[in-house]
Parts: C-alpha cells; structure tokens; sequence
C-alpha cells in the first residue's frame, strides 16, 4: 500500500489542492485512507497537512469533492499562523487522523462542549520534518482538549512508529521524561496563538492537563462511531450545522461510495505542480506576549 499526494496548482494561492493518491488511485483522505493501520488497532494513520516549522494554515476540505488538503482562507485572504516568540509556525507535524469526525451536534461529557465539525486533530511530535499529503503510522500518547470558540477541539499526542524515540514513547509521561519541556510548549502554543489576531487567549478543558493514552484512545474510537454514522448516512452528511462531501471510494457499506466513471471522481483535476508563490513578508513577524495578555 502506497500513498502519494496528487499536489495541484501553487502553494501560497487559492487554487492550490493536495488530494492523496494510493497506487495511482486518488482517495479521500477523510473517508478512504483506513483509521488504523494494524489488526490490533494500536497504530493508527495520520495524514500530515502541516509540516513542521511552516505557517500556512493547510487543512483537509471537508466541502470539496475527494476532501484536498488545501490552505484556510479568512475574508478572501490565505490563512498563516503568527510567530509567537519563541515558536515558529507549528512545532510539530500537524495533521489528522482519517475516518474520525467531531459531532458538532453532540456535546462530550467531560468537555460540556460540542465537537468542531473536524476530523480529529494531531501532534506528530517525531523529529522528522513530514511534508502536506504524507500518510504516516503513529502511535498515540495522549491528548488535550482545547476549547477553542466554544467548541471541543481534542489535539491528539504521537509519534511515528519509525521515530528512534517511538519504543521509549508509550504514554502521555513519557513524553516528559524523554522530550521535556514539550508538553508545555505544545499548551502555551495553543493558548496564544490566536492573539496576534486580536482573539483571547484559548482554554482548556482538564486545567490544561494531557490525559493519557488510554483516554486519548477512547476519544478516538468515539470520533470512529461518529465518522461511521456520518459515512453510513445513520445521519445526513448535510444539515444547518455542517456541510460534508462523503464521497469515496472504497468504504464498501457507504451510499456515498462511487467509481471511477462516477462524474464527482472523473472529474477531479490531474497533477499541475507549480513553484510556490512568493509569501508576504509579514508572516516572519515575531509577536511577544506576555502571560495573560492580548495585543
């Protein structure tokens, strides 16, 4: 099993698409590409859309035909992450995890929030830079649960199974013992990285605490039920809350799964890689803030 990007149009541009690829078959990397990625169900798949270090804010299309990775776009402009000293764009290799779902339309217990209408976000924090449309084996460590806008937004902890730390890495105080520091730095990121842009200071849930693995793996499994309702039409794919494409491929009891003659598939546009565009310089800028402050 073989998973490339299909890389569309220029990076930095509005036309700009990554669709996913599995031995020349375009899949969707929301619905096609299997959560788990062994029959004891402990590795799971993670499609990368951020690399480290970058701050174009890329995500998979919930919208779009087939889910392309592409770049947020708020009033007409492409979306970046602001430098808040002493981080640069996302520290981590940031992605998602497939055939996951956050319900907007039910609220988790432990959060009393409903879910963002994402799949489940991760924090790949393995010291190889990934790169947008990478389908990586991780193996889960824990989660937070951030609150962001009034929504439950878990933030998934692993490591790639390949990592030279993975064996040492096996729950959420692992990470402390072997990366330390990086627990903290993972909570303020997401604290305040919205307040160069004139929002409050993110909350969350658990006093900020990283729960632990088998937590982490719980929630996983609840989003999985979730996706499963949402890709078996237990429950419309569209409603005045959500709006989701549920093409696919290749889950076999989905109404929504279609051939390659099927005009949404036959239609999909083919590889047009372009250089990237120039970004605007002010995406360099650093932003200082103080604990509890906003600018």
């Amino acid at each position: 099993m073989s998973y490339k990007p299909r890389v569309v149009g220029a990076p930095n541009t509005l036309e700009h698409r990554v669709y996913i690829e599995k031995d020349g078959q375009l899949v969707s990397p929301f619905h096609d590409i299997p959560l788990f990625a062994n029959a004891e169900k402990t590795i799971v798949n993670m499609i990368v859309e951020i690399p480290r270090w970058t701050n174009a804010k890329l995500e998979i299309s919930k919208e779009e035909a087939f889910n392309p990775i592409k770049q947020d776009v708020k009033k007409g402009k492409l979306r970046y992450v602001r430098n808040c000293f002493p981080h640069h764009g996302y520290i981590w290799n940031y992605g998602a995890l497939p055939q996951t779902w956050e319900d907007p339309t039910h609220a988790h217990p432990d959060t009393q929030a409903a879910g963002d209408n994402d799949p489940l976000d991760v924090c790949e924090i393995g010291e190889n830079v990934g790169y947008t449309g990478q389908v990586k084996q991780v193996k889960i460590l824990g989660t937070m649960a951030l609150l962001d806008e009034g929504e439950t937004d878990w933030k998934l902890i692993a490591i790639d199974v390949n990592d030279p730390l993975a064996s040492k890495l096996n729950d959420i105080e692992d990470v402390e013992k072997h990366l330390p520091g990086l627990l903290r730095a993972t909570n303020e990121w997401f604290r305040i990285y919205k307040i160069p842009d004139g929002k409050p200071e993110n909350t969350f849930a658990f006093g900020g605490e990283a729960k632990n693995r088998k937590y982490a793996l719980e929630v996983v499994h609840e989003t999985h039920e979730a996706w499963r309702r949402l890709i078996s039409k237990s429950i419309p794919n569209e409603t005045d809350k959500y709006k989701i494409s549920t093409s696919n491929v290749a889950v076999a009891d989905s109404p929504y799964k279609v051939g390659a003659a099927d005009p949404t598939y036959s239609g999909l546009p083919k590889e047009s890689r372009i250089p990237a565009a120039p970004i605007d310089p002010s995406v360099d800028k650093w932003f200082f803030i103080a604990a509890g402050s906003s600018l």
